[in-house]
C-alpha cells in the first residue's frame, strides 16, 4: 500500500511511517521544515516539505494522486490559547484542514484514511453529564472533526479516526509536551499537588500499532477509542517523580474546591483579556477529578496492539522533557502542521 503520511516527520507521523515501511508499504511524508536534529526518520520514507494548508487543491491532489491510503497525523491540540472564539482556530486546522483532505483524497482514488483525534470524543460518550461540547471548545472541534471524518466515509473510502489519550515516547530534538508537567512539579518545592481520577495512556509505539492497523483494517467509518495502560493521576506522578530524581516525593491529591480556586483566578483573567483556550479550566474540574479509563478491548485488541512498557516511555519523556528545558534552543518547539 502506498500511504501518504501528513505530518511525517513529527513525534506520531514518523513512527507510524516506520512501522508502516516495516510492514511493506511505500510512504511518503508531507511535513514544515526542518527535520529534528537527530531524530530517526526512517531513510526509506519519501519526504515532501510544505505547509499543507497552503498547497492549493491541485497540489494537493498531485501528492495525493497514486496514493492507497492517507494518514492525517496533523493539527493541533488543546494547549494553544488565542483570541476569542477559540473554536475557529481549531476548526481551521483540526477540521476544516482534514476535510479537504479526504474530500481531495476521495476525488483522486485513495481508498483508506485515518485520522488522528483525540480521547476526549471517546470522554464525551462516557460522560454525558459533563457537557462537554458545550463548555470545552477544543473538545467540540474534535467531536465535530470525529463526525466529519466518518459521514465521508463511503463503500469505496474507509475513514477511521484513533481516539489517542495520553501519550508518552520522545523524538530527538524535538520539545516533548510534557514539559509543562515538569515545570508545574519544579514550581511546588516539596511536594506535588495533584487531583484525583486518572487517565487511559499509550506509548508512540502502540500509537503506530493502532493507525497501522487502522488503516489496514477498518471498513467504512469507525472510530476507534485508544486505550492500554490505566493510571491513577498519583501512580503516574510518582512514575514522575522517579525520573526527575524525586523519588518518595509527595504526591497530595487536592480537592475540587482546591482545583477551582487554583484555575479560577487565570481564567477569568483571560477572559477579561479577550482570549479563550481549549478546555475551560473551571467547567473541567468533573472531567479531571475522573478517571478517564479506556480499557484495550475496546480497540487496541482488534487494531493489533501489543503490550510495551509504560514506565520506561514515562521516564523517557520526562528526561527528554528535562533536557529540552536545559538546551531550550537545541530543539524545535511544537508546531501547527
Amino acid at each position: 500500500m502506498k500511504t501518504l503520511v501528513i505530518g511525517g516527520t513529527g513525534l506520531l507521523g514518523s513512527e507510524i511511517a516506520r512501522q508502516l515501511i516495516e510492514k511493506g508499504h511505500e510512504v511518503t511524508g508531507l511535513a514544515l521544515p526542518p527535520v529534528p536534529t537527530g531524530a530517526p526518520i526512517p531513510q526509506e520514507m519519501k519526504l515532501e516539505f510544505a505547509n499543507y494548508i497552503e498547497m492549493s487543491d491541485d497540489e494537493m491532489a498531485n501528492v495525493l494522486k497514486g496514493m492507497d491510503g492517507v494518514v492525517f497525523a496533523a493539527g493541533v491540540d488543546e494547549r494553544i490559547p488565542g483570541p476569542s472564539p477559540i473554536y475557529d482556530f481549531f476548526k481551521k486546522y483540526n477540521i476544516d484542514a482534514m476535510e479537504r483532505v479526504l474530500r481531495i483524497s476521495k476525488e483522486v482514488g485513495v481508498k483508506h484514511a485515518v485520522v488522528l483525534g483525540s480521547y476526549f470524543t471517546a470522554m464525551d460518550r462516557k460522560f454525558p453529564e459533563f457537557e462537554l461540547t458545550k463548555w470545552h471548545p477544543y473538545i467540540r472541534s474534535r467531536v465535530d472533526q470525529l463526525n466529519l471524518a466518518i459521514s465521508m466515509a463511503d463503500e469505496n473510502f474507509d475513514v477511521s479516526v484513533v481516539e489517542l489519550p495520553y501519550i508518552f515516547g520522545s523524538q530527538p530534538g524535538r520539545k516533548p509536551v510534557w514539559t509543562l508537567l515538569v515545570d508545574s512539579v519544579n514550581a511546588t518545592p516539596d511536594a506535588t499537588y495533584y487531583t484525583g481520577g486518572g487517565t487511559t495512556m499509550v506509548t508512540v509505539r502502540q500509537v503506530g500499532q493502532a493507525c497501522v492497523g487502522a488503516l489496514e483494517k477498518n471498513k467504512g467509518g469507525n472510530y476507534y477509542p485508544l486505550g492500554y495502560f490505566n493510571l491513577t493521576f498519583t501512580e503516574m506522578m510518582a512514575i514522575v517523580h522517579e525520573a526527575m530524581g524525586l523519588k518518595g516525593r509527595p504526591v497530595v491529591t487536592i480537592t475540587p474546591e482546591q482545583y477551582l480556586a487554583s484555575v479560577e483566578p487565570a481564567q477569568k483573567e483571560l477572559e477579561a483579556q479577550g482570549l479563550d483556550q481549549g478546555l475551560h479550566m473551571v467547567k473541567f474540574v468533573d472531567l479531571q477529578f475522573s478517571n478517564m479509563f479506556i480499557e484495550k478491548e475496546e480497540a487496541a485488541d482488534f487494531l493489533g496492539v501489543t503490550d510495551d512498557d509504560i514506565e520506561s516511555a514515562i521516564t523517557d519523556s520526562i528526561k527528554a522533557s528535562l533536557a529540552a528545558l536545559e538546551h531550550a534552543d537545541d530543539v524545535l518547539d511544537m508546531k501547527v502542521e
